[in-house]
C-alpha cells in the first residue's frame, strides 16, 4: 500500500468514526432492535456512497456551484434532522409521563423499559440513508478531499473509485459494529432511566444538527 493510500485510510477512518448525525440515528434505532440499529447504518453507508459516487462522476462539482441546488439540499437535511430530533425528544417526554403516570404510581408498578414504535426494516434503512445523503457538506468534503490523494500523472478515475470504495467500506463496518455494541450493551442501555438520557441526548444533538443547517442558509 503506498503512503499516499495508508494517509487516506487514517483519514477516512477518522472521518467516519466522528460522532454525529449518522453516529446519533445509528445508536437511536439500535436501541429499539439489532436489527433495526444495523438496517440504519447500511442505509448510512448507503447515503455515503452517494457521496463518493458524486465526487467520483464530478457532479459534486455542479453541486458546490450552482448555490440554489446546494440550498435545496441544506434546507432538506436540516429539516430531516429537525424532524428526527423533535421525534426522539417527543418520545421521551411521551416515556417520562407514562413512566410517572399516578395510576401506576398508585398500583406500585415498576415502570418497564421504554416503549417502542417499531418501524419496518426497509424505514430504519431509509432513515439512515437520508440522514447521511442530505448531508450537504459531505459532497463538499469529498470533491475537496478525494483528488489530494490522487498522486500526479496517475489516472484520476480509478484512483478516485478506489478511494471512494474505501470509504464506503469502512461504513459499512463501523455503523453496523457501533449497532452490535448497543445491542450487546442492550440489558443496560434499555434501563428506562439509561434509554431516556441516551434518546434525549441523540434528539438533542440532531436537533442542534439540524438548527445549525437551518441557520447556516438563513445567515448566507
Amino acid at each position: 500500500m503506498d503512503g499516499q493510500l495508508m494517509a487516506f485510510t487514517g483519514v477516512a477512518a477518522g472521518m467516519v468514526a466522528m460522532p454525529g448525525a449518522d453516529f446519533a440515528v445509528v445508536v437511536r434505532n439500535a436501541l429499539d432492535t439489532r436489527k433495526a440499529g444495523v438496517a440504519t447504518a447500511f442505509g448510512v453507508a448507503g447515503g455515503l456512497l452517494v457521496h463518493t459516487a458524486l465526487a467520483v462522476a464530478g457532479l459534486a462539482a455542479v453541486l458546490v456551484a450552482v448555490p440554489v441546488v446546494f440550498e435545496t439540499v441544506q434546507l432538506l437535511g436540516g429539516a430531516y434532522l429537525l424532524y428526527l430530533g423533535a421525534g426522539a425528544l417527543i418520545a421521551v417526554a411521551r416515556h417520562r409521563s407514562a413512566a410517572t403516570a399516578p395510576s401506576a404510581g398508585a398500583r406500585g408498578e415498576v415502570p418497564g423499559p421504554r416503549p417502542t414504535v417499531r418501524l419496518g426494516t426497509a424505514q430504519y434503512l431509509r432513515q439512515g440513508f437520508f440522514t447521511n445523503a442530505l448531508n450537504p457538506k459531505a459532497p463538499v468534503l469529498f470533491l475537496s478531499l478525494l483528488p489530494q490523494f490522487v498522486p500526479a500523472g496517475q489516472p484520476a478515475l480509478p484512483r478516485t473509485l478506489l478511494l471512494a470504495t474505501i470509504v464506503v467500506g469502512m461504513a459499512a463496518v463501523w455503523f453496523p459494529a457501533v449497532a452490535l455494541l448497543v445491542d450487546r450493551l442492550g440489558v443496560w442501555l434499555r434501563r428506562p432511566r439509561v434509554s431516556r438520557a441516551l434518546e434525549a441526548t441523540t434528539g438533542v444533538l440532531l436537533t442542534a444538527l439540524g438548527g445549525v443547517l437551518l441557520a447556516e442558509l438563513v445567515l448566507t
